[in-house]
């Protein structure tokens, strides 16, 4: 049976919300365009049943940590702090606090294992578990 016809096109991203956020995220950096062609591509083309199970698992629902979405945080809880963002050592000190600690916060939040539990039960409901 071929699939690669035009009944079995990957549809497009335009007039879909995730088309429009990746449209509103460009230009803020080099590195979001990055991500963002990333994303798009990951949405726009064809994958195998085990490379759909395994990119939803890698974006949101690895366990152990092992997603985007807590490298994000991580990256986050970097960004947010003066010692490894240089950037921040103009802040007054209670500032620069106030941004480790909800740099941290942030990064806790996004690794708690509990927000990758759906995103995990899609990948195992897709693998027959």
């Amino acid at each position: 049976m071929d699939v690669h016809t035009d009944g079995n096109a990957v549809p497009g991203l335009d007039g879909t919300e995730l088309g429009g956020l990746l449209e509103d995220l460009a230009g803020f950096h080099p590195g979001i365009d990055l991500i963002r062609d990333g994303l798009r591509l990951i949405a726009t083309s064809r994958h195998t049943i085990d490379q759909t199970q395994t990119l939803i698992a890698v974006l949101a629902g690895g366990s152990g940590g092992l997603n985007l979405i807590n490298t994000i945080g991580q990256l986050i809880e970097r960004l947010a702090d003066s010692d490894t963002n240089p950037a921040l050592r103009h802040l007054p000190l209670e500032q620069q606090k106030t941004a480790r600690r909800e740099g941290h916060n942030t990064a806790y939040q996004l690794a708690d294992p509990d927000l990758h539990q759906t995103a995990s039960e899609t990948s195992a409901a897709i693998d027959g578990i």
